[in-house]
């Protein structure tokens, strides 16, 4: 089965959710990037939140990125969605190994550090959405639970996981985001906090083969739950060598020129992806004819 998202609504619309497991995405950013287990784990949770706030967003042009910058040794990721829950993203420091925090599990906290977290909104408008609030624990959970209420003023949970195999491959990932609209009432507020305070970890409830339907009837079950749609999600990257070719010539005459005197192929790599292409000294010196470089 593939990674997906299952979007719902319960309490008569007062509350919405997203539920997601993405360990084939997980996975396939892990090995682009040849990431440790820390640097994994946080990349599969910022990849998670992205699928789902992508797909949140209502243009079918939307784009979303998240971009997370703190002073620890990963020093920050970058992630990117569509509204169609396509999502990329890369590490800037793909290596960082660290020792286990004080519950034994991956110190993603370390990893990532004080800093801040910034989520920018492409709608097709002049200015994009820029919202950005400082980072509370690193954890990127919480750091979004506290950018939702923050910049938002939606009240959110969200919930967001990576258990590691022992050969360091991606054994689960998924995440959960619910929230709190206008109209609801105090009592399914209560009830609900309960019910996440009680929740199993992401994962947990992932190795115990739970699907994200099952999830959420177990989170929101009695709540008049409705299961809207299932979106397909998954790493996507819209890198060509058309759109690298473009990049060079962006270097400008002055830049390219150089280039070209120095008579070598080049070699650039997508971020995203982590493809490279390779031109050949006659392709740089016809990219340079473009800009009317002999």
């Amino acid at each position: 089965m593939g990674d997906y998202i299952v979007r719902a609504t319960a309490a008569n619309g007062s509350i919405r959710a997203f539920c997601a497991t993405t360990r084939q995405l997980t996975e396939y950013a892990r090995a682009c990037h040849d990431t440790s287990p820390v640097v994994t784990a946080a990349l599969g949770r910022m990849l998670t939140a992205g699928a789902i706030m992508g797909c949140m967003q209502k243009g079918e042009q939307d784009i979303l990125t998240l971009q997370l910058r703190g002073s620890g040794p990963m020093k920050g990721i970058t992630v990117t969605a569509d509204s169609k829950a396509r999502v990329k993203g890369y590490p800037i420091v793909n290596d960082v190994i660290l020792p286990a925090n004080s519950k034994g599990k991956l110190d993603v906290s370390g990893a990532v550090g004080k800093g801040y977290l910034s989520v920018i909104k492409d709608m097709g408008l002049k200015d994009p959405y820029v919202g950005q609030v400082e980072l509370i624990s690193g954890e990127i959970a919480e750091d979004l639970a506290y950018y939702f209420a923050s910049s938002e003023q939606v009240p959110s949970a969200v919930s967001l996981g990576v258990l590691m195999e022992k050969n360091n491959t991606v054994k689960q990932a998924g995440g959960l985001i619910i929230q709190a609209l206008p109209g609801a009432s105090d009592e399914e507020l209560t009830k609900l906090e309960e019910r996440l305070s009680n929740l199993p970890s992401m994962t947990q409830m992932l190795e115990d083969t739970l699907t994200c339907e099952q999830i959420l009837e177990k989170v929101l079950g009695d709540m008049d739950l409705q299961i809207l749609d299932r979106i397909e999600t998954g790493f996507y990257c819209n890198c060509d060598r058309e759109r690298v070719e473009k990049v060079i010539i962006s270097l400008g005459k002055e830049e390219l020129g150089k280039i070209i005197s120095e008579g070598e192929p080049l070699q650039l790599k997508c971020h995203f992806c982590n493809k490279a292409y390779d031109f050949s000294v006659e392709e740089i010196k016809a990219l340079g004819l473009r800009l009317g470089i002999k």
